[in-house]
C-alpha cells in the first residue's frame, strides 16, 4: 500500500487488544537471560578481536610494529593497513572502510585489529602493537573553526536553509525582540549494550550477528564496503540493548570481524569497550544556535530566525538539523532558518535520539520563555497566540495538531496556575523552587516496510520481518496488531524479527519504526483476512474475526477448519502523497519543577509531567515507558550530559560512564507521561504517530526554564551545572 490518501474506518477502530497496556511479550526472556544479544551468540571454534585505536587526532602512521603482538600467547592475526583488503568508500551512511591506509583522520580511528583465541589474549596483545605517528595540526573545537563553515547538502530531503518573507526587515522593525545564542555540547548515546558482532562465512555467504538498528540498510553498507553482492550478506539482530541512533549505521566492529573471519576461515567475535565506543562510533555534534524572535506588543510573532552551527568530518555532510522544528512550530510571516556545517577532525557526528529537535528546542523554547517574560505574558498564552492554522512555510494543513490541548491539560494537572511568574520568589528551606514548561514536537516519517504473516493448522500465527526491537516494545506491539486483526489471543502470536532473510523493514530509528513496520503487518493481515474470508465463502468486507473464528451474518467458521497446510500473506507500506500534502508531527508539552540549593548551586528535579498526542497509541504501557525514557534523556541533556573535548589533541576526555554523566534513579523523582486521545488518518493505516523520540523534545528546555524561574539566572550554555549557577545565585538571607 502506498499512503496516498487518508484511511477510513478499519479493523483497529474497535475496542480490542491494540492500545491496551499489555506486558512485553519478550519480557520474561529478557529478565531470565533467554534473550540473546549479539555478543552472546554462540559459535564453535570462535576467535576474539580487539581494536587498536589511533592515539593522535590527525596525521600519518610513520611505522607500525606488530612483531611483539604476533608472538603473544593465543594471537592468530594482527591486521593493519598493510594487508587489509581493498574496500568500497562513501560517507558513513554508505560505507565503512577500515584500515585503508596510513592516514589518521581522527582520534580513535582503528589502526590495527588483533585476533586471538580469547578476548583477554587479544586485548593484552593489542597493547603490544607499537604505532609511531607523524602528527599534523587538526581542527577540533567547533567554536574556534566557525570561519570554515559551509552550507551542507540537503539531509533526508530537508534543505539546509529556508526563507519566507523578509526576515531582516521584519525583525528590525519589530517592537519586541529577542536575540540570544544558545550552545549544546557534544553528546554520546551511552546505550547499555556495547557495539558487538559475531562474523562467520559459509562459502561466499557472510553471516553477521550484530547490534544494528536498521538491518537492511546495514546489509547494503556491508556489501558495498566489502565489495560483495548484497544477497551474500545476512544480518541477524533479534535483540538490541539500546541504540538511540548509535547503532543506525554500520560501525568498525562489523567490518573488522567480517574481514578477519574471511581471512582466517573461522568465526570472529568482537565487542567494543565502553571507552572505545566514544571514538570508534558516532556521537551528536555540539551546536551553536542563534535564535531571533520579533513580535508586536501583544506577542504575535512577526519575524522568527534560527541559525545553527554544527560540526563533522570533512568527508561528511550530516549536520544537526536543530532549526527544522522552527520551520513549523509557530506562526509568523517572516522566517529564516540556516544550518552551517564546520569541517572538524574529530570522529563522525551522526544521529542521536531526535536529531535536530532535541537540541533545537533547547534553544527555541528557552527563547520563547525569554520572550514571554519580556512581554509580560504567560508562556502558554504566548504559544497559544502563535498557534498556526497551517504549516507556516509549506502552506499545507497539518495532518493533526493538538499542541494547545497538551499545554492546557498539562497546566491543569501540574498546577501551573500556582507558578509565580517573578523569578527567585519561591523557597523551600535552602532551596530555590521554580517551574518551567516547553512545547514538544517531532516529525512523523513513514518508511518502506514489508511483512509476512502465516497461520498454521494448529491455530498459531507467525509474523516475520527484518524489523528490530531496541528495547521499545516492537515485539509486543506487532503481536497486538496481529492478534487484533486475526481475532487470536496474544499467546497464539509468534513474532520473529531481526533477520535480513525476513521481509525488508525500515528498522528502528527516526520515530518511524512502529508505524512503518506495524502498517506493513496490518496490510499483511488484511491480505490474510481476505484469503480466509474467501476460503470460508464469506465476503471479506463483512467478515469479523474473533476468538479464533471468522463470522459473517449467522455463519461462523473456526479458522483452523479453513487451513490445509497453513495459509500466509505478505503486506507492504510505503510513503506516498500524504507526506507531501500534510505537515506531519507529533506534539506535546513538558512541565518541570526544580529546586536549586542556594549554598551549592546543585539543581534537583522535583517533579515532571509530559502530555502528548501521537495518533493511536498502540500499547499504553510501552508508550508511557518510551515517553518517560525520553523525558529522562532530556533531564540528562539539561543538567548532566556533555563530552569534554581536549582542544589540543582532539579526543574526548570523559569517555566512560563514570565521567560522562547520565541521569540515575536518584536524579529522577516524580515523573509521569500521559497521552491524549487522537487518531491521525493521514499518517498511516494504524492512524498512529512515532513516539520514541517525542519525549526528549523540549524536555531539557522545560528544565532550563524552571531553573530560571527558581533563581532568576538564565543559563544558555548546556548542561546547566552548578559552576555556571553558583556565582550568580541570590545571597541567602
Amino acid at each position: 500500500m502506498e499512503m496516498n490518501s487518508p484511511v477510513g474506518p478499519n479493523a483497529l477502530d474497535g475496542e480490542g487488544v491494540v492500545g491496551k497496556p499489555l506486558d512485553r511479550v519478550d519480557g520474561r526472556l529478557k529478565v531470565t537471560g533467554g534473550a540473546r544479544y549479539a555478543y552472546e551468540m554462540q559459535q564453535g571454534n570462535v576467535l576474539y578481536g580487539f581494536v587498536v585505536e589511533a592515539s593522535i587526532g590527525k596525521g600519518t602512521i610513520r611505522s607500525i610494529d606488530t612483531r611483539a603482538a604476533e608472538k603473544a600467547p593465543g594471537v592468530v592475526l594482527v591486521l593493519t593497513h598493510r594487508h587489509a583488503p581493498a574496500q568500497g568508500t562513501g560517507n558513513h551512511r554508505e560505507a565503512h572502510p577500515v584500515l585503508t591506509g596510513p592516514q589518521v583522520t581522527c582520534y580513535g580511528q582503528p589502526v590495527a585489529f588483533v585476533v586471538a583465541e580469547s578476548f583477554e589474549q587479544a586485548r593484552a596483545a593489542a597493547y603490544l602493537v607499537d604505532v609511531k605517528y607523524d602528527r599534523s595540526s587538526g581542527k577540533y573545537p567547533l567554536r574556534t573553526n566557525l570561519r570554515e563553515a559551509r552550507v551542507p547538502r540537503p539531509s533526508d530531503g530537508q534543505p539546509a536553509d529556508s526563507a519566507v518573507g523578509d526576515f531582516a526587515a521584519a525583525f528590525a522593525d519589530a517592537p519586541v525582540k529577542i536575540d540570544e545564542t544558545y550552545t549544546t555540547p557534544l553528546q554520546s548515546h551511552a546505550m547499555m549494550e556495547p557495539h558487538a558482532t559475531l562474523a562467520m562465512w559459509d562459502g561466499d555467504q557472510l553471516i553477521l550477528h550484530t547490534a544494528n538498528q536498521m538491518l537492511n540498510q546495514g546489509q547494503k553498507v556491508i556489501a558495498k564496503t566489502l565489495q560483495i553482492p548484497v544477497e551474500n550478506v545476512r544480518l541477524i539482530s533479534p535483540f538490541i540493548g539500546g541504540g538511540f541512533g548509535g547503532k543506525l549505521w554500520v560501525n568498525a566492529d562489523a567490518i573488522l570481524a567480517a574481514i578477519a573471519a574471511r581471512h582466517l576461515k573461522r568465526p570472529v567475535k568482537v565487542a567494543l569497550t565502553r571507552q572505545q565506543i566514544f571514538h570508534v562510533t558516532t556521537h551528536r555534534s555540539d551546536t551553536i544556535q542563534r535564535v531571533r524572535l520579533g513580535t508586536d506588543r501583544d506577542g504575535r510573532i512577526l519575524a522568527i530566525g534560527h541559525d545553527v552551527f554544527s560540526g563533522n568530518l570533512p568527508s561528511e555532510q550530516t549536520y544537526e538539523g536543530a532549526a527544522l522544528q522552527t520551520r513549523t512550530l509557530y506562526a509568523g510571516e517572516n522566517r529564516l532558518t540556516r544550518h552551517r556545517l564546520v569541517p572538524l577532525d574529530i570522529p563522525v557526528a551522526s544521529s542521536m535520539r531526535a536529531p535536530g529537535e532535541s537540541v533545537g528546542l533547547m534553544a527555541l523554547e528557552c527563547a520563547m520563555d525569554e520572550l514571554a517574560e519580556k512581554i509580560g505574558l504567560d508562556p502558554i498564552e504566548l504559544r497559544v497566540r502563535n498557534e498556526p492554522s497551517e504549516d507556516p512555510e509549506k502552506h499545507i494543513p497539518y495532518s493533526s495538531r493538538h499542541l494547545i490541548a497538551c499545554m492546557q491539560e498539562g497546566a491543569r494537572r501540574f498546577g501551573w496556575d500556582k507558578r509565580n511568574p517573578k523569578p527567585g520568589q519561591v523557597r523551600d528551606g535552602r532551596w530555590l523552587v521554580g517551574m518551567g514548561m516547553a512545547a514538544a514536537t517531532r516529525g512523523n516519517p513513514l518508511q518502506l516496510s514489508r511483512a509476512n504473516v502465516r497461520l498454521d493448522p494448529d491455530g498459531n500465527a507467525t509474523v516475520r520481518m527484518a524489523m528490530t526491537d531496541i528495547g521499545t516494545g516492537t515485539y509486543t506491539i506487532l503481536a497486538q496488531i496481529a492478534a487484533e486483526m486475526l481475532g487470536l489471543p496474544m499467546e497464539r502470536i509468534r513474532v520473529e524479527l531481526g533477520d535480513t532473510n525476513f521481509p525488508q523493514a525500515a528498522g528502528s530509528g527516526g520515530s518511524w519504526g512502529a508505524g512503518s513496520s506495524g502498517s506493513a503487518l496490518f496490510e499483511a493481515c488484511n491480505a490474510l483476512r481476505e484469503k480466509l474470508a474467501r476460503a470460508a465463502g464469506m465476503h471479506p468486507a463483512s467478515a469479523r474475526f474473533v476468538d479464533g473464528s471468522i463470522a459473517s451474518g449467522e455463519q461462523t467458521r473456526k479458522l483452523t477448519d479453513l487451513l490445509d497446510g497453513g495459509m500466509e500473506a505478505d503486506g507492504e507500506i510505503e510513503p506516498g502523497r500524504t507526506l507531501e500534502d500534510f505537515s506531519q508531527q507529533s506534539y506535546g508539552a513538558h512541565f518541570a519543577e526544580v529546586g536549586i540549593d542556594m549554598d551549592t548551586g546543585e539543581v534537583r528535579l522535583r517533579r515532571m509531567l509530559g502530555v502528548f498526542t501521537a495518533g493511536r497509541v498502540l500499547n499504553a504501557k510501552t508508550a508511557r515507558s518510551q515517553a518517560i525514557g525520553g523525558m529522562v534523556f532530556g533531564v540528562g541533556a539539561a543538567l548532566h550530559e556533555g563530552m569534554t573535548l581536549d582542544s589540543r589533541f582532539g579526543y574526548f576526555v570523559n569517555r566512560d560512564l563514570a565521567e560522562y554523566l547520565v541521569p540515575v534513579h536518584a536524579d529522577i523523582p516524580s515523573i509521569d507521561a500521559i497521552f491524549l486521545a487522537e487518531l491521525d488518518d493521514k499518517s498511516n493505516p494504524l492512524k498512529s504517530k512515532g513516539i520514541g523520540e517525542l519525549g526528549i523534545c523540549g524536555a531539557g528546555a522545560a528544565i532550563a526554564n524552571a531553573v530560571y524561574n527558581a533563581s532568576g539566572v538564565r543559563i544558555r550554555d548546556y548542561p546547566i551545572t552548578l559552576d555556571k549557577l553558583l556565582s550568580r545565585l541570590p545571597l541567602r538571607a
